[in-house]
């Protein structure tokens, strides 16, 4: 039987002489310096009632942006803070106690690539 993975398990009868079995590495133990790439799951969509009641107000007034000045204000300060919100959390890389993406991971592995040569 091929080994499966980066080890190779010699089964020498190791239950008789009571001894783990011995593990070879077929490759070097190091981590890959990235990661396949997973489609990301689409995060909920931000602002939603405030861009409809913007267009609500367009349709009433003919899109008419004095006379909906207000509702523009109110979706643009929406989307202002949802852009601080989404930058504050891609800073906070680490910090978060949940998985992490692959694009992220890559990132990380680029800043820290692995050193498979010694100096």
């Amino acid at each position: 039987m091929p080994p499966a993975g980066p080890f190779a398990v010699s089964w020498d009868g190791w239950r008789q002489k009571k001894r783990p079995p011995v593990l070879r590495s077929t490759r070097p133990l190091v981590l890959a310096n990235k990661v396949a790439n997973r489609r990301e799951q689409a995060g909920e969509a931000t602002c939603i009632t405030e861009m409809s009641v913007m267009m609500a107000c367009w349709k009433q007034n003919d899109f008419n942006d004095t006379a909906c000045a207000e509702e523009i204000r109110m979706f643009h300060d929406c989307v202002a803070k949802a852009e601080k919100e989404r930058k504050n959390q891609n800073k906070d890389i680490l910090s978060s106690g949940e998985n992490l993406t692959s694009s992220k991971v890559n990132k990380l592995l680029r800043r820290f690539p692995q050193i498979t040569r010694y100096v």
